[in-house]
């Protein structure tokens, strides 16, 4: 039978006839004799020397199955560690006309990103998604909440109507939803704390390099909580998911960026709280500017978002992620719950990433108090028929509650040191970009 790479690569091994199944990673050939570098089905790589003709018809990424002695030689790549191959059965030969070389651009990549997933950059992207999705789970499971999977066609915004994906729904309009924070809400109720990592799509005309269409979103809901006790479960989620990346993932981080491990070596907790009238005191002392609609440029102040530049100009310096707290009531949405000490003020926090990466996780308390509610919706011009259903919540049997969302990919760019969020989501969707 034949195995993996990995479980072949090791002294143990060392002079015994194994066989490896995988796809011609790159080929070169002589006169006698050719040089196979296989890449298995976990990207693990291992190079192969076999007589010229055994390769006659091979091409880069034909599928095989080598049969060979492993032996050791400190010229090769990966440990050091060569198979002498005497036998090869091909699966298919693939095309000569493969379109990604060793080297390509970045739009080639994604207009071929269905190939480009064998790249051994996006292959340790995968690994590291994958593991980012077990040590979450994990995480949660330990502290005994339940993981649900809300709807993803929803009738209402969460996040504001400028940003809905509309859809036809038989005979009806629906949209693609925003966050599943609602639909968490609900079930707080029957099930207690509950999470997910679900899709979530925001139509924003935005071509910046933190923005994607189409997100993964790690949401949670918990009853009976204050926005401290909120802060320090998102404080102890992220240490532990960095302390688990730190110690299971050393080789993707090695691979994929030289200085995410020395980085990730100097976060600490607590992290830094500040408030937001302090945030926008340092930002008007440096003279951060923001956009108005109108395209003219100002001086932020107090009552603006935070936007791109601003939480860059914060964290720039920071080793560690900080939250802000006490942001303006009006540029939040309408569940967030208002300040019982100052009703302009809204009970939400934004954790922002060091080194200008900005925000990775976002959330509050919700509004529990009915009338209040239904003001914000009337305020915010949305359709009260859309959200009777969520008032429901409020008429029976409402409890003071919150809950936060992290984007996966705004956390992975982050601890990657990636310059674009493209490159760490497998098939990223922007405005421009809906294949592959």
């Amino acid at each position: 039978m034949s195995g993996r790479i990995s479980a072949v690569r090791m002294e143990s091994e060392i002079g015994r006839t194994v066989s490896l199944r995988g796809w011609i990673h790159r080929l070169r050939k002589q006169k006698e004799k050719a040089f196979i570098i296989l890449r298995d089905d976990r990207g693990d790589i291992i190079q192969a020397v076999c007589p010229s003709n055994l390769t006659d018809n091979l091409t880069i990424e034909s599928s095989v199955e080598i049969t060979g002695r492993l032996e050791r030689d400190d010229r090769a790549i990966e440990g050091g560690y060569e198979i002498k191959v005497n036998k090869i059965v091909v699966f298919n030969i693939a095309s000569a006309d493969y379109p990604i070389g060793e080297y390509q651009s970045d739009e080639t990549l994604l207009d071929y990103r269905h190939l480009a997933l064998r790249t051994r950059k996006l292959i340790n992207v995968g690994k590291l998604r994958g593991s980012f999705l077990k040590y979450s789970r994990n995480w949660f499971e330990s502290k005994d909440w339940i993981e649900v999977t809300p709807p993803l066609l929803v009738k209402g915004a969460v996040e504001g109507g400028a940003t809905l994906f509309e859809v036809k729904y038989f005979d009806n309009k629906a949209y693609l939803s925003q966050s599943s924070q609602l639909y968490l809400e609900s079930m707080i109720y029957s099930l207690g704390p509950v999470w997910t990592i679900s899709p979530s799509f925001r139509a924003e005309r935005s071509r910046t390099v933190r923005h994607l269409a189409e997100f993964s979103h790690l949401e949670a809901e918990i009853p009976w909580i204050g926005l401290s006790d909120l802060m320090s479960i998102q404080e102890d989620l992220i240490n532990h998911l960095i302390t688990m990346i730190k110690t299971h993932n050393k080789k993707e981080l090695d691979f994929l960026s030289k200085y995410s491990l020395e980085k990730l070596e100097k976060i600490s907790t607590p992290f830094q709280k500040i408030r937001y009238e302090k945030a926008i005191d340092t930002l008007r002392s440096i003279g951060c500017k923001i956009k108005d609609q109108d395209g003219s440029e100002r001086i932020i102040e107090w009552g603006d978002d935070l936007n791109t530049e601003s939480e860059r100009e914060l964290t720039k310096d920071k080793t560690s992620p900080i939250f802000v707290t006490g942001y303006p009531l009006k540029i939040k949405p309408f569940y967030v719950k208002q300040d019982p000490s100052d009703e302009s003020i809204g009970l939400a926090v934004d954790l922002l990433a060091p080194y200008g990466y900005g925000e990775i996780s976002g959330g509050g308390i919700r509004e529990e108090d009915l009338s209040k509610l239904r003001t914000r919706i009337d305020q915010s011009n949305l359709k009260i028929d859309d959200y009777l259903w969520y008032l429901d919540l409020r008429k029976y049997g409402s409890i003071p509650h919150g809950g936060f969302g992290l984007g996966v990919e705004r956390f992975l760019r982050w601890i990657l040191n990636f310059d674009d969020i493209k490159d760490v989501a497998l098939f990223p969707r922007t405005m421009s970009r809906i294949l592959p």
